[in-house]
């Protein structure tokens, strides 16, 4: 995130004596991705952030692949993934390859007594269900409903809800999760014809210092496992910070579309970029204005890239019998487009009420076990024209 942040006590300069009320020095971190090249924060400590107590067994999350090659049109049942307590267990991926995990999380209670540290992925929480909040060393962020939530790697958080019937779209990424390139100019500004500004980002706010000392469990993944940690002082003892590395939110309600006379292609409806995948938001807009416009977007080929489209609310104008929270594939190499009778459908039509996440990874992605739990196996066969058209719900 390329916006400077303040928050709390630092000193004039970088890497200077800075000592507390008592004399005692604050210790400094540099929290940063990719390195010492990419964006980073200082965050200044009331004690040290490597004092270890004791080392748990680590256990494997790793996801079971069921298909390493598919070409198949395929669709998932995303609201039926079982539900857990815990967030972590709640967390069912079921798309991978070298660059993203793909899943759903139907957590009933968050990170209860525990605090968790993604230090492999970037991650990005889609709120589809459900509101609460995110409480991390750089201060707090409140989610609800249509929030994505990035939170960079190594970032130590907790997740509190208010709410028992959560559903989260969920992502990792092993490169930073960015805001598209075109839509900012060579400061770092967003310009006036992207879709959303800095007015719409939610920043942490109410930065608390946490000076306890005892046993806090932090449950780090990395690598496909989970390592236990105890540490002896609280990870959120920190008075201040400085920099452009922290999590934030914005809400999908918060993009503004991008319309023509004529159909847009999808790229106009982008909100995030990462190496070898982008993320699309799909919103309530004004369709096509030219006289004789198809709103209903052309049968296209994805020869570059995998489509996963998530639905979220509203009727999706290109599909037949979609539910919230079903997810679709369409893997590259296919043609696919409208089910049938939704170009007709679509002729005439003012406007759509649709909301949708997509998803395209430019590698293919692999399938897991969780995913073929909630597959409509079927879908594939869905373009068929005929009055007995295969309900895919």
């Amino acid at each position: 995130m390329p916006i400077y942040q303040k928050q709390g006590l630092i000193p004039h300069k970088r890497h200077i004596v800075f000592r507390q009320p008592n004399g005692q020095l604050y210790h400094e971190e540099l929290v940063g991705t990719e390195g010492f090249s990419g964006i980073s924060s200082l965050v200044y400590h009331l004690h040290p952030p490597t004092i270890v107590k004791e080392f748990g067994k680590p256990y494997s999350v790793r996801p079971q692949i069921v298909i390493e090659d598919n070409l198949q049109a395929r669709s998932y049942l995303g609201f039926e993934v079982t539900p857990e307590d815990d967030y972590i267990k709640s967390r069912k991926v079921m798309f991978v390859n070298n660059d993203i995990q793909i899943g759903i999380a139907s957590p009933l209670k968050g990170t209860n007594g525990y605090f968790f540290k993604n230090a492999d992925a970037d991650e990005m929480l889609f709120i589809h269900r459900g509101n609460g909040t995110v409480k991390t060393m750089y201060g707090t962020i409140d989610f609800k409903y249509g929030d994505y939530i990035i939170i960079p790697r190594g970032t130590v958080y907790q997740i509190e809800f208010d709410t028992n019937d959560n559903k989260i779209l969920f992502i990792e990424s092993h490169s930073p999760i960015e805001t598209p390139s075109r839509y900012r100019n060579q400061y770092g500004q967003f310009m006036e014809n992207s879709p959303f500004c800095e007015r719409d980002i939610k920043l942490p706010h109410s930065l608390e210092t946490h000076d306890e000392k005892g046993e806090f469990l932090i449950n780090i993944k990395k690598r496909g496992l989970i390592y236990p940690y105890i540490y002896e002082r609280h990870p959120f003892d920190v008075v201040g910070y400085d920099g452009c590395c922290y999590p934030y939110s914005i809400s999908i309600f918060n993009f503004e579309p991008i319309t023509g006379r004529i159909h847009m292609p999808p790229p106009i409806h982008q909100q995030f970029q990462a190496n070898n995948f982008v993320v699309c938001s799909f919103v309530p807009r004004m369709y096509d204005y030219h006289p004789q416009a198809i709103p209903a977007p052309y049968h296209h080929s994805n020869i570059d890239s995998d489509e996963l489209l998530y639905y979220v609310d509203g009727d999706f104008m290109s599909r037949n019998n979609i539910q919230k929270g079903q997810i679709t594939l369409h893997p590259a190499g296919l043609v696919h487009g409208p089910h049938p009778g939704a170009i007709e459908r679509s002729i005439g039509k003012k406007e759509t009420n649709e909301m949708a996440v997509m998803i395209d990874p430019f590698n293919p992605v692999k399938i897991t076990a969780e995913a073929m739990k909630v597959e409509l196996p079927e879908y594939y066969m869905s373009w068929q024209m005929s009055d007995k058209n295969v309900q895919t719900v």
